[in-house]
């Protein structure tokens, strides 16, 4: 599989009112980092023929982070897609190693022109996938 990380601090406007990243911004980064992996790896006439959308998040919250706290994002897919949908994998860790969050979040392939869903063909998994 290629895996994709990305380095993100937290700044004062990601804390909330218990002083660590916010929930909600936990799902924006997920989604962040996972377009970044797509913008990254996927050829440009795919990129513009196709989007994604969420379906589903399953996140596990393991630990805390705090505004000017560095965590590294890592993100694969692990398994072949299914129709239209495939499941992505995230991992965020701090900078003592220890795992903040883990996520597996449902992704499901529009066709920009038509606006509908689509089988995910091998040709646009394949980048994300293990040779």
């Amino acid at each position: 599989m290629t895996r994709f990380t990305r380095q993100i601090t937290a700044g004062p406007e990601d804390i909330d009112e218990l002083g660590h990243v916010n929930n909600a911004v936990w799902v924006a980064w997920i989604q962040d980092v996972a377009v970044a992996h797509w913008n990254a790896v996927a050829p440009p006439e795919h990129r513009e023929a196709y989007i994604w959308v969420v379906t589903r998040h399953e996140i596990d919250y393991r630990g805390n982070v705090r505004a000017g706290e560095t965590v590294t994002a890592e993100t694969w897919v692990q398994e072949p897609p299914r129709g239209a949908r495939f499941d992505r994998h995230m991992r965020f860790t701090g900078e003592d190693g220890r795992v903040r969050v883990e996520a597996k979040t449902t992704w499901a392939l529009i066709d920009r022109q038509s606006g509908r869903l689509m089988r995910v063909r091998d040709d646009i998994a394949a980048p994300f996938l293990e040779a």
